[in-house]
């Protein structure tokens, strides 16, 4: 029965003997993991049943509030523990109020003008880094600076006039002389596609027809060879991956002019029959080798419909060939 599963997948894939065991592994593997689940909850769980012992809401409720209660608890009493940092109202030393420039003064200065000291280090650690103060309002930006200090020192706060320096930029000046236009465009030519021999071209004419790249010219090309040679063009619709774009354009450029390799049906073995593929039936190949034992050669095509396991579409198909 695998035997016939693989036969069925290399026919309608047009796949090797080695591609279609891969296949039918992994659709036996998907099909498994499918109904694992099911198969577990059907026959396997039952077998191991759970506790049937009523639940007690009652002593889950009492244990939800007593968790409820210590959690609390403990925030009231990390909070009570918790001492926020606080700021001094009143400076350290008097205040003396006189203008000021905040990028240039020094801490001493700007804690004599009431400005807190951690907030003096901080204007000064935020100078250090390469800040700049270019507006009164600037003071502001600094984190935790109070505003009624602001408010008290905004008329003594002096900042030298901004003029900002207007950047000219500095191109060199292009000229049709350092920069000469080509003197000759040269017009893309679309290759001209001439009809061409399937049994005997490359890659190289397969990928100029619309809709067939390399990969898809490679396997072209792979089943050719596997048959010996196209001997109609009506086998280009049995070849895998080809769209209808693919298959219009082989039919217009695509032509047979060399002969097909055949098979010569009285001396071939069943190995050698099986590597066609439209023989890769071991049993069928082993019916026509004992019929050739038991009834002497073929002579014609004719002699291979006395064979009951070959229908006339198999025989019209690989009749082609064959040489009696």
């Amino acid at each position: 029965m695998i035997r016939r599963i693989l036969d069925q997948l290399e026919d309608y894939f047009g796949i090797s003997r080695k591609q279609a065991r891969a296949a039918f592994v992994l659709m036996t593997f998907s099909f498994l993991l499918v109904w694992t689940p099911f198969v577990f909850r059907r026959w396997i769980l039952p077998y191991f049943p759970t506790s049937s012992e009523p639940v007690n809401t009652q002593k889950l409720d009492s244990i939800a509030a007593q968790l409820e209660k210590d959690a609390s608890t403990e925030a009231v009493e990390r909070e009570n523990n918790y001492s926020k940092k606080e700021y001094k109202n009143t400076p350290d030393r008097p205040v003396r109020l006189f203008t000021f420039d905040p990028n240039t003064a020094s801490v001493d200065q700007l804690q004599e003008l009431g400005i807190p000291q951690f907030i003096a280090k901080r204007i000064d650690k935020y100078r250090f880094k390469g800040g700049k103060f270019r507006k009164k309002e600037d003071l502001l930006h600094i984190y935790d600076f109070p505003t009624e200090v602001y408010k008290k020192l905004e008329s003594y706060i002096s900042l030298p006039a901004h003029n900002p320096k207007t950047y000219v930029p500095n191109f060199p000046k292009k000229t049709f002389l350092n920069n000469p236009l080509p003197k000759e465009i040269k017009a893309y030519n679309k290759p001209v596609i001439v009809p061409f021999d399937i049994n005997s071209t490359d890659t190289t004419e397969l990928i100029k027809l619309k809709g067939i790249g390399s990969k898809l010219s490679l396997r072209i090309l792979k089943f050719r060879e596997a048959l010996g040679g196209f001997h109609s063009t009506s086998q280009f619709s049995e070849i895998f991956g080809l769209d209808s774009l693919a298959l219009s354009e082989l039919n217009r450029f695509a032509r047979i002019q060399s002969p097909v390799k055949k098979i010569n049906i009285n001396t071939a073995t069943a190995d050698e029959l099986g590597q066609h593929p439209y023989l890769r039936n071991k049993k069928i190949n082993a019916v026509i080798i004992n019929y050739r034992t038991q009834h002497g050669p073929y002579q014609s095509v004719d002699d291979l419909k006395k064979i009951q396991v070959l229908d006339e579409n198999m025989i019209e198909k690989i009749g082609p060939y064959l040489v009696f």
